[in-house]
């Protein structure tokens, strides 16, 4: 088994507005500076993304009532990496929460340094939606 982080980030909207303003693969490029750094490229069946290390080819769990919005990431290597996200009900609000894994090979300190890395974008997810 793999070691695993879930982040997550409390955001006072209603967690139905959040996930619909965010699900969208065009979206993330607002928030999520991990996965693409410009513009996601839409190739049919998956998505392009130009990321911090190379391009990367993402797939991504069709819109849906549950708040789910898994992707998986293909590396150049042809790797590819689940990454569970989730958004769900906080009260009146909305929990954004994404699962890291740990990956075969990977240092305690590369795994930490995403860790923050997904800190810092979930902290810029809170603050599109901050009135």
């Amino acid at each position: 088994m793999l070691e695993v982080k879930t982040i997550s980030v409390s955001i006072d909207r209603d967690r139905h507005d959040v996930y619909n303003a965010i699900w969208r693969p065009e979206a993330f490029k607002s928030w999520a500076s991990g996965l693409a750094k410009s513009a996601l490229e839409n190739c049919g069946d998956h998505w392009k993304a130009h990321g911090p290390e190379r391009s990367v080819k993402i797939r991504f769990t069709g819109h849906n009532q549950f708040g789910v919005m898994d992707h998986y990431v293909r590396l150049s290597s042809g790797e590819e990496i689940y990454v569970p996200l989730r958004v769900f009900q906080n009260g009146t609000g909305a929990e954004v929460a994404l699962t890291l894994f740990r990956q075969p090979g990977m240092s305690v300190e590369k795994f930490e340094a995403d860790v923050a890395w997904v800190r810092c974008d979930l902290a810029a997810l809170s603050t599109l939606f901050s009135s």
